[in-house]
């Protein structure tokens, strides 16, 4: 591949409904892929909105199509007024993750809100997105798509770890790149905050106040879920329908329950970086930790007293925008026509190039 230079804005919505990152960032290879972030912004979604997307996996299938449609016009206009106040001319494209709404690989369907067609027509640029799919429809999870970044683009971490609205991580070992969701991270903390007023807990203050309640505790390490083998993912029905449920019945205080949770979490992703780092040849380890929860000083605490690695906290913006940023090299790689599904982590027939094409 001859030396080149690619300029593209990444945007990412989260299953937390934290809001909507975008990326703008300028991607170069020679003999490998680096990137330079050279704008970013995280923008929080008004109380409408979230509302909206909170509920959109009640709506009927009409109320669904317009929601999609009107979602991606907002994704436009987003687009536009970003690229307005940084000055950003012409990108090479738009990536865009979208928004879950439905996760059920085992049923063989997953969607990804934002319609792409809306989106390219409002921002006038090019978009590559629905990146999840095309593996569904050969035989994977569909999920998690960000390890093909790690292994690309944070080769010096042995772990990647993302604490967004799910834990999920990603590693190498004899070869191939490994990756699953680990468990509900954020999604479930800020439930609980929020029924309390606050969008999450500052540095897990809240959490580290609680007492932990050992039967909750070992009721949720209990799940089924944990003991399956990877390819695996979660999304959101499995909070509502599963998680949330149990830990209502135990009828515990706000703080109780995040200091409860954060120690199932911590313990579970502990135990995926043990299994790995203690079968192999190194001595030391390192983790990269990514996503709102790597703010959540509590949390971390609780999962380096259990974990055979090092914890590594990097700057804020690569904490805050790694995956808007990796879901525009998503889009790199489908415009170059590149791998950017691995079959050994979502479970597809073959490794392939994901993604949707929309030319204005």
């Amino acid at each position: 591949m001859a030396n080149k230079k690619w300029h593209v804005i990444g945007l990412m919505s989260g299953t937390s409904l934290d809001g909507v990152d975008l990326t703008y960032v300028k991607f170069t290879f020679d003999q490998a892929y680096d990137f330079v972030i050279l704008e970013k912004e995280g923008i929080k979604y008004s109380e409408l909105w979230k509302k909206k997307l909170q509920d959109a996996f009640t709506l009927s299938g009409e109320k669904l199509t317009k929601l999609n449609a009107d979602y991606g016009k907002f994704l436009g206009e987003l687009v536009l007024d970003f690229m307005d106040r940084y000055e950003i001319k012409n990108p090479d494209f738009i990536a865009s993750h979208g928004h879950t709404v439905f996760h059920r690989p085992e049923q063989g369907y997953t969607l990804q809100i934002g319609n792409g067609a809306c989106l390219s027509a409002v921002s006038g640029c090019k978009v590559i997105c629905d990146f999840r799919t095309q593996d569904i429809a050969l035989g994977g999870q569909g999920a998690p798509l960000v390890p093909i970044g790690d292994q690309l683009l944070f080769q010096n971490y042995d772990f990647c770890l993302n604490l967004g609205g799910f834990a999920n991580i990603s590693y190498q070992k004899k070869g191939q790149r490994l990756a699953f969701d680990i468990g509900p991270a954020n999604i479930v903390l800020n439930h609980y905050t929020r029924q309390i007023g606050l969008e999450y807990d500052d540095k897990g203050l809240m959490a580290s106040g609680g007492v932990l309640h050992k039967g909750l505790l070992k009721s949720l390490d209990a799940l089924p879920f944990y003991t399956l083998k990877q390819p695996k993912s979660l999304g959101y029905e499995f909070v509502v329908e599963t998680i949330l449920p149990l830990i209502d019945r135990f009828g515990l205080k706000p703080a109780d329950i995040l200091r409860t949770f954060i120690e199932h979490i911590a313990g579970q992703i502990a135990m995926v970086i043990n299994r790995v780092a203690l079968s192999s040849k190194k001595t030391h380890h390192k983790t990269l930790v990514t996503g709102g929860g790597a703010f959540n000083d509590f949390l971390i605490q609780r999962i380096a007293a259990f974990s055979a690695s090092e914890m590594v906290i990097p700057s804020d913006e690569i904490i805050e925008f790694k995956e808007s940023l990796i879901f525009a090299f998503l889009g790199l790689l489908r415009e170059r026509n590149e791998v950017n599904c691995l079959s050994s982590v979502t479970g597809a027939s073959k490794d392939h190039s994901s993604g949707i094409v929309y030319n204005v």
